[in-house]
């Protein structure tokens, strides 16, 4: 069962003692940069050997917008998540959030910025704590940044079940008891419960059947437009990222190797990675998928451990001119196509 959500709840629910942010960073139309960052897991007992999950990646976010991020499975999309909601700590580089530099801080500093910023995890079972309930688990974060008295938090947790359109009696209720796409509801209630401005969304919906990724979906839109909300929306769904998006960036082996709007990046690739993604996108329509002819990418994705000279994806690159500049050298992220696009490769737009 579910409650419907009420306009006047949801507005209330977000008003919180915290002081107003200066005029200065309201204003800055860019929430998030990430400048130059990487991120090497030492591997022990090999001399020096370390896993490159994220390689020098440089993007950014703008307030209010939703970047999804997409890319094969191991090329480093949840660890730059992790890195950007200081998780993990970046190997090298600097994370800019609200104008300030979070890859330095640390104590207080830090845990007040991390009010700012929440995580929608991948796992709705796993991300919950079967031994607590439901208002517990919504209620913890308010208990650690100490917002209210005792009967506030609790009515807050109730208008946070509400504003996901869950029942607010589901309080003393343990994660068992509910459904995937219920449970995820939870987290989402979690995420906004200190009224955060960047939430990270780490494949929120990859593991629900498709009718109920779709309702948490448009869930997520409802709640980004009524409260201007910033998301990093990770997914392998092209199709889901497209619907959410404002901006996509694709990531290989450790690097983003093209950003554009998302409308751009279906109709104006310039990447040959972004092309062979896009042509995996099953059509639903049996003549139209029966007459195409999708993009095979020839072998494995090299190991970050030792990944390729030059550009990373020109041993399965279609159009790589090997040997030749593309072994040799490492192509920048800069300017291709359409306006605020961007692509990292030697000859972009030729596939």
């Amino acid at each position: 069962m579910s409650a419907a959500r009420p306009a006047a709840d949801a507005g209330d629910l977000m008003q919180t003692a915290e002081k107003e942010p200066p005029a200065a960073v309201k204003a800055d139309p860019i929430i998030l940069q990430v400048q130059d960052v990487y991120k090497h897991f030492p591997i022990a007992g090999f001399g020096g050997l370390a896993v490159r999950a994220v390689d020098g990646v440089d993007l950014e976010i703008r307030r209010g917008e939703a970047l999804g991020l997409v890319g094969e499975s191991g090329c480093g999309k949840s660890t730059l998540a992790r890195l950007i909601t200081a998780l993990l700590p970046v190997t090298r580089g600097k994370i800019i959030f609200e104008g300030q530099e979070i890859t330095a801080m640390r104590g207080r500093k830090l845990r007040r910025m991390r009010r700012k910023m929440q995580m929608i995890f991948q796992d709705p079972f796993a991300s919950l704590d079967p031994r607590m309930t439901v208002g517990d688990i919504i209620q913890e974060p308010l208990d650690n940044f100490n917002i209210g008295s005792g009967k506030e938090r609790q009515k807050r947790v109730q208008d946070l079940l509400r504003l996901v359109g869950l029942n607010p009696n589901f309080t003393n209720r343990y994660p068992h008891e509910f459904s995937g796409g219920q449970r995820q509801r939870i987290g989402i209630a979690r995420a906004l419960a200190v009224n955060p401005s960047f939430i990270v969304c780490d494949e929120a919906v990859s593991a629900l059947d498709v009718s109920i990724a779709a309702q948490i979906i448009n869930l997520l839109q409802d709640l980004q437009r009524e409260f201007n909300l910033t998301y990093l929306f990770i997914a392998h769904d092209l199709a889901v990222v497209r619907h959410l998006s404002d901006r996509i960036a694709v990531m290989y082996l450790g690097k983003i190797v093209e950003t554009a709007g998302r409308n751009d990046i279906y109709d104006h690739n310039q990447h040959p990675y972004t092309k062979a993604l896009l042509s995996s996108i099953p059509v639903p329509d049996p003549t139209v998928e029966r007459e195409r002819a999708p993009i095979l990418l020839k072998g494995e994705i090299p190991s970050p451990v030792n990944p390729p000279s030059g550009c990373r994806f020109h041993p399965r690159c279609p159009i790589a001119r090997a040997p030749g500049i593309c072994s040799e050298q490492e192509p920048p992220l800069e300017p291709h196509g359409q306006r605020d696009q961007m692509a990292a490769c030697h000859f972009a737009g030729e596939a």
